[in-house]
């Protein structure tokens, strides 16, 4: 299973470095399905490897021109804001149990992967969906971009996912970046809530192993840079309906597992 887990560690850098998003919705079920990680830790081992390789693919597409700075900042503070209320604050304050009906607990661990399959049951729709013709406008709405930048945050503090999915959307509606410049600063915005959000968690004492998490990232870091050089050859869009019928199926997997079994 773990070799499995290594191969499908690729794939999220290669999600992420083509599509701009995606990947990271994956990070969780692999480590908690494929290696044996408890969901809350999952959800912090998951800001590291969504982080730093979203840095890398970021950092490609600064080359490349594809960084609309401004935009990526109206997103990442109120975003980091949510992520570090919901973190350090919320998160701790969960119980381990949260309720029993008869002979059945709802665990925090069960929560977190039951939102988890929702959440990756509804990217996976928005990325089978039609792609909506981008709009054509020179005014961005960063006030709009702002209060999805804080919803963004509570997803990604939550879950530890870096919410690609969401973001690029309102970059191209809000922000009107075209489609190339949203994927790079979706990266960026990935990156900087990623960070912050596992800064936080090592500093309310979170136990990391560190060489578990290294392995995987250089795994991850190594599909994001087979990912980037697909970007230049492969439009992405036509290939994000292919991806989102395996996160569905995922999705519907995880909620089937931990519902029924």
């Amino acid at each position: 299973m773990e070799y499995a887990g290594y191969f499908a560690s690729v794939i999220i850098g290669i999600s992420l470095g083509l599509i701009g998003g995606g990947g990271s919705i994956l990070t969780v079920p692999i480590l908690v399905y494929l290696f044996k990680v408890n969901p809350e830790q999952a959800t912090s081992y998951s800001l590291f490897i969504v982080g730093i390789t979203a840095m890398s693919g970021s950092y490609s597409h600064y080359k490349m021109g594809n960084l609309k700075f401004k935009s990526a900042l109206y997103f990442a503070i109120p975003s980091v804001i949510s992520i570090l209320i919901i973190r350090e604050v919320i998160f701790p304050q969960i119980a381990a149990t949260l309720f029993s009906v008869a002979s059945f607990s709802v665990s925090k661990d069960f929560l977190i992967m039951v939102v988890f399959s929702i959440l990756m049951i509804t990217a996976a729709i928005s990325m089978i969906r039609k792609n909506e013709p981008e709009i054509k406008a020179t005014k961005t709405n960063y006030i709009q971009l702002s209060i999805i930048g804080f919803v963004v945050g509570i997803v990604t503090g939550f879950l530890g996912a870096g919410g690609g999915f969401l973001i690029i959307p309102a970059l191209l509606f809000f922000a009107k970046l075209p489609m190339k410049q949203a994927v790079g600063t979706s990266l960026l915005i990935i990156t900087i809530n990623s960070v912050i959000g596992f800064g936080g968690d090592l500093y309310i004492g979170t136990p990391i192993n560190y060489p578990f998490l290294l392995g995987i990232s250089i795994m991850a870091l190594l599909g994001m840079l087979i990912g980037s050089q697909l970007s230049k050859k492969i439009d992405g869009t036509k290939l994000k309906p292919l991806f989102g019928w395996f996160v569905l199926v995922m999705g519907i997997y995880i909620i089937t597992k931990e519902v029924l079994f």
